[in-house]
């Protein structure tokens, strides 16, 4: 059952500017090995963490750090989570987290559905 949906939309540009504005940005918001990437697919994950907390309702427990977007050998984008922010999500009895993220042009996107295996069972087996 799907207990949360977010999505978020990133400026590529104004990201770049608030980046080299406040370089310390990098640190607070993304793990070592995103650090790595290009501005346009920081900008992309960005959009995903916020879609994710969107998802979640809330940010209470979350940790920028502690959300990482890895790739599957196949190139689908995955969430990685650790520390409280994975507590946060297994509190909140989310099985799965369904990301999709693009950029192009000037705009980066994310979308995120948070779904819970327990809830789906329960609606359908028809038991409140």
């Amino acid at each position: 059952m799907i207990v949360g949906i977010g999505v978020d939309l990133v400026d590529i540009e104004r990201f770049e500017r608030t980046i080299a504005r406040t370089p310390k940005l990098l640190v607070r918001l993304f793990s070592p090995a995103e650090r790595m990437l290009k501005p346009r697919s920081l900008a992309a994950r960005y959009a995903a963490k916020e879609a994710l907390i969107k998802a979640l309702g809330g940010s209470d427990g979350v940790h920028w750090t502690e959300i990482e977007v890895t790739p599957e050998p196949s190139g689908r984008p995955w969430f990685t989570l650790t520390g409280s922010t994975a507590e946060v999500v297994a509190a909140r009895s989310i099985t799965t987290l369904h990301l999709s993220m693009s950029h192009d042009a000037h705009l980066a996107t994310a979308y995120v559905i948070a779904e819970s295996a327990q809830e789906r069972r329960i609606a359908e087996e028809g038991v409140a």
